[in-house]
């Protein structure tokens, strides 16, 4: 559509600009369109600027402006409907530029936009003239601002002489100053440094008197603790003994009388044991009887040698168990880490605990196992078998101690038998009185059950 004045084409219509607007002009081409853009309906804006409508002129100029610029350079119609308002509020200046004579007093920013949206003959110079003299001004202002800031700086900078003089003659009269005050200092410091060396050497002497003291102190400290220890000692000792005798006189015994009553049962068993092994008729032995000589149809002591069990064999096991009144002691990890020495030791234990209860069932002897508690990275949580005592020796005690020390707490005559393939238990526990098997025996037995 071409562009018309008052319904005549323009001729400027065809003139282009060949550069990019001044900024001094599209502001204010900008605030002309902003301010002419309420006069305008919803109908004759462009699509693009009708959300800006109910803006005011400032926030249409501030949010909208980019987009009313492109609009304006693009938009025939529009710029042609801009420039009517323009004409309508700015008459004089709009018959100037149509005359081809701008008025020598506007502003040229406020001639070059008005020509840039009316577009008048000759529009294009008039633009970039503005835009030109725009710069020159923006050149002078800056020109005579960069010799204001120049004369302000060179008198700052004559100032600053003048001070930086007066600031120099004071900071040297201050480091004479200074210098006397420190070679006064290091006077004092010299003496207070004799004065140091002195007391550091007087406290020293003072530390080696206080470690000796210390020393001799705790020397007496230390005495006085194992003293006392030893007197809380034997006073636990003497409470215990008191106890255990007021224990022993509520339950009408003691201890010993405890061990002398299970020899007796064991005794008293073992003979009931022999009446019924061998069927003794009730008339007495004849001396005759007892004169040792080989009769006829009776073993000789070949035959009895021939019928002799080997040391390995679990029939023994088996005899000693059917001894009245019979302990047998286990030493639990020899006997496992003699038969399944792979698996963990809870396994190991589990197993073992479960044989050893069967045992006790078929034989009805008493059954104890030991396990070294050594062993152990934390408390165990077991329930014993029926028929098994399970006992873990304490952390300062091994499990062959505490193996000796159940033999000795036996009365002597007891039937006690110990399991275990250790040398020096076995040997200990017969030095005790006990009767030791070896494990692997212990071990055919239970796999028999």
């Amino acid at each position: 559509m071409v562009e018309t004045i008052g319904g005549e084409p323009a001729d400027g219509a065809a003139e282009v600009l060949d550069r990019p607007l001044p900024d001094g002009v599209r502001r204010r081409v900008v605030q002309i369109v902003s301010e002419s853009f309420g006069g305008l309906t919803l109908g004759e804006l462009p699509v693009q600027l009708r959300q800006y409508a109910r803006f005011t002129p400032n926030r249409r100029a501030k949010f909208a402006g980019n987009a009313m610029a492109s609009a304006l350079e693009t938009d025939a119609v529009f710029r042609q409907r801009i420039g009517e308002k323009l004409r309508e509020t700015q008459p004089e200046l709009a018959g100037a530029l149509d005359s081809g004579s701008p008025p020598p007093a506007a502003d040229p920013l406020d001639v070059a936009a008005a020509a840039y949206v009316l577009r008048p003959a000759g529009w294009v110079k008039l633009v970039t003239a503005a835009g030109e003299e725009a710069q020159r001004a923006d050149a002078e202002r800056a020109d005579e601002e960069s010799r204001a800031e120049l004369e302000r700086l060179r008198a700052e900078l004559t100032a600053a002489r003048a001070q930086t003089r007066t600031e120099t003659e004071r900071l040297r009269a201050e480091v004479d100053s200074s210098r006397k005050e420190a070679e006064s200092l290091h006077r004092k410091l010299r003496s207070a440094l004799s004065d140091v060396k002195r007391g550091e050497a007087a406290l020293r002497k003072i530390r080696v008197e206080m470690d000796s003291v210390r020393a001799e102190g705790q020397a007496q400290l230390s005495a006085a603790d194992s003293e006392a220890r030893r007197l809380r000692a034997r006073l636990g000792e003497a409470e215990a003994a008191l106890e255990a005798a007021r224990r022993a006189a509520r339950e009408g015994r003691s201890v010993e009388d405890m061990r002398v009553r299970l020899l007796l049962d064991t005794v008293l068993d073992a003979a009931q044991g022999l009446r019924r092994e061998l069927a003794l008729p009730p008339v007495s032995v004849r001396p005759a009887e007892t004169v040792d000589a080989v009769e006829p149809g009776r073993m000789t002591p070949k035959d009895i040698a021939a019928r002799a069990l080997s040391e390995n064999d679990p029939a023994i096991l088996d005899q000693l168990l059917a001894l009245p009144q019979a302990h047998l002691v286990v030493d639990g990890y020899n006997v496992t880490k003699t038969g399944y020495p792979q698996m963990p030791l809870e396994k190991q234990r589990l197993r073992l605990l479960g044989q050893l209860s069967q045992l006790a069932a078929q034989t009805g002897a008493e059954v104890t196992c030991v396990f070294d508690g050594a062993e152990l990275a934390a408390p165990v949580l077991l329930a014993p078998p029926r028929g098994v005592r399970v006992l873990f020796s304490k952390p300062d005690v091994t499990a062959d101690e505490l193996i000796r020390q159940l033999v000795r707490a036996e009365p002597p005559g007891r039937p006690v038998i110990v399991a275990s393939t250790d040398r020096e238990v076995a040997d200990g526990v017969a030095r005790a009185g006990a009767r030791p098997v070896a494990s692997i025996m212990l071990l055919k037995r239970l796999s028999r059950a």
